[in-house]
């Protein structure tokens, strides 16, 4: 069924794109915890600007892997991711706290995110130091994955999320940065799989990434063919 209404999230805090401007137009922000990207400052000026637009404060927690962007795979024993996520959510929401606001959601970054995906071991680790740390959090993963149903298991609200600037395989899953054509540089392109994605019904909302230097535009253009096409575009 075709949705009257979605969210759209992009990635910030993570040092490499304009922010301010990225946030004048999505509706929910994931922001980078330290790990990957990002520092105590980094945190609280991202929440702020945030704040300043009215747009959802999410935790977007990794590997610990500043040096690949948290972009590689990690072998971690489940106590010890668990205990890592855990201090990242608590590092981005003791700032929010201190701004007067609350994080409500959590979308796992990079390899952390693609991993939970499809292995349900891991995605069970997330999903349990997310409702841990705060049950009322709402976790974003990829639409048909492993990580949503281990959220739903533990408690969680979940959101099915959709990508307007990602191909897709055949079988649903991201194709890998390391393939050409994963990543979408031409906006009118990312629009349209926005569109067609949000008119499935599959989803709740829609990423774009904050680390592509065509960000602004690509949420621009996307957010115009949402509205363009009848579909409003709001908080999760």
């Amino acid at each position: 069924m075709s949705r009257t209404a979605i969210d759209l999230n992009a990635d910030v805090g993570e040092g490499m794109t304009d922010d301010a401007a990225l946030l004048d137009v999505v509706t929910s922000a994931n922001i980078a915890c330290g790990a990957h990207a990002g520092d105590p400052q980094t945190m609280d000026a991202t929440i702020k600007t945030a704040l300043a637009r009215g747009v959802t404060l999410g935790a977007h927690p990794s590997f610990p892997d500043r040096n690949h962007f948290g972009r590689f795979s990690m072998s971690l024993a489940p106590a010890d991711l668990e205990r890592e996520i855990l201090d990242q959510l608590e590092a981005l929401a003791s700032i929010a706290r201190a701004n007067g606001a609350l994080l409500a959601h959590v979308k796992p970054h990079g390899a952390l995110y693609n991993e939970a995906a499809k292995d349900a071991r891991l995605a069970a680790v997330v999903a349990r130091a997310v409702a841990r740390f705060d049950p009322r959090l709402v976790l974003v993963g990829l639409a048909g994955s492993a990580l949503l149903e281990a959220g739903g298991a533990h408690g969680l609200r979940v959101a099915a999320e959709g990508f307007c600037d990602r191909a897709y395989e055949p079988d649903g899953n991201l194709r890998s940065r390391a393939l050409p054509r994963a990543v979408y540089d031409d906006a009118s392109t990312a629009a349209r799989q926005a569109v067609a994605l949000a008119e499935s019904g599959g989803v709740d909302t829609l990423c774009v990434h904050g680390d592509s230097p065509h960000a602004v535009s690509m949420a621009k253009a996307v957010r115009a063919a949402l509205e363009e096409a009848g579909i409003t575009v709001r908080r999760m």
